[in-house]
């Protein structure tokens, strides 16, 4: 079971997001920082996950930073399918709680814990 993005064979790689099935969801692993300028490779990944697969979680243990163009891709995404956020970062879950969507996005620790979800 991969624990974070680096340690999974990839399926297929755009920029800092790798992409893979695991126990029957569609795994989007983010690395590195999210703004409006790097962010199109991640939301191109999750707009297409969440029209293709019923389940879809996005590993957030390789984010660094995330702004409100992250956050409003997660909702998105949760809007349009089923969204589940593995190992968000301190700073990616003090941002979800400050816009009040904390209750909103589903968060688990791993992405076991979230396939299973």
């Amino acid at each position: 079971m991969p624990r974070r993005a680096d340690e999974c064979a990839p399926e297929a790689v755009i920029g800092d997001v790798t992409q893979y099935a695991w126990r029957g969801a569609w795994v989007v692993a983010a690395r590195g920082s999210y703004d409006m300028q790097s962010i199109k490779p991640l939301a191109d990944a999750m707009d297409t996950a969440v029209q293709e697969h019923p389940k879809v979680v996005l590993d957030a243990s390789g984010v660094d930073f995330a702004d409100s163009t992250l956050l409003n891709l997660l909702i998105r995404a949760h809007q349009t399918g089923t969204l589940r956020i593995a190992a968000p970062p301190q700073q990616l879950r003090r941002l979800c709680m400050l816009a009040g969507v904390d209750t909103l996005l589903e968060m688990r620790e791993t992405v076991e814990a979230a396939a299973a979800s």
